[in-house]
């Protein structure tokens, strides 16, 4: 496991401040194997802005600190806590006990329709390969998106901002200052 100081020029003084005011319902968000730094980016700096944390689960389909990953969270990488994990055993033993929520498309249950509980962690499948059958079972709840028929998915970032705006709505742990 690494945090995010593996960004050699991070401020940790900016981190701490804005820490302070956004961990109200203390939500995660976890990405598995994540494939495209541009969304690895855009989900950071959006956890940024809602005071959640973020855990990278490798091997990555991309080098961490690749341009186009910095480029997409800009200076919200001083804002946000991301822990590295070395494999999904290394997340399991960070996270004993953590209700681990998936946002998939063989969902149980939508998202509109689930209770979502402080310490819930949303954990995000791959780009192109989602999360294997073991991660799959070992999620304590699976839910989806409602779509239009016949349309396969939404682009990663939409859906973690999607659910993720209704887990905070529902736990009314949006950041101070929000509208």
């Amino acid at each position: 496991m690494y945090n995010v100081s593996s960004f050699p020029d991070k401020q940790e003084d900016n981190a701490e401040s804005t820490r302070n005011l956004l961990m109200a319902a203390n939500l995660r968000l976890a990405l598995y194997e994540p494939d495209i730094p541009q969304n690895t980016g855009a989900i950071m700096r959006m956890a940024a802005c809602m005071g959640v944390d973020v855990d990278i689960i490798e091997p990555c389909g991309f080098v961490l600190d690749d341009r186009k990953l910095r480029r997409a969270v800009m200076d919200y990488i001083d804002h946000v806590d991301m822990t590295r994990h070395t494999g999904w055993p290394a997340f399991q033993q960070a996270h004993v006990g953590a209700r681990r929520v998936l946002l998939t498309t063989k969902a149980e249950v939508f998202y509109t329709g689930f209770a979502f509980a402080p310490g819930d962690v949303l954990l995000l499948g791959s780009e192109t390969a989602g999360v294997p059958a073991a991660t799959h079972k070992a999620a304590a709840a699976r839910i989806g998106i409602p779509m239009a028929s016949g349309l396969r998915s939404l682009n990663l970032v939409v859906a973690a901002a999607m659910v993720l705006g209704e887990a905070l709505r529902q736990l009314d742990a949006f950041p101070e200052g929000a509208a």
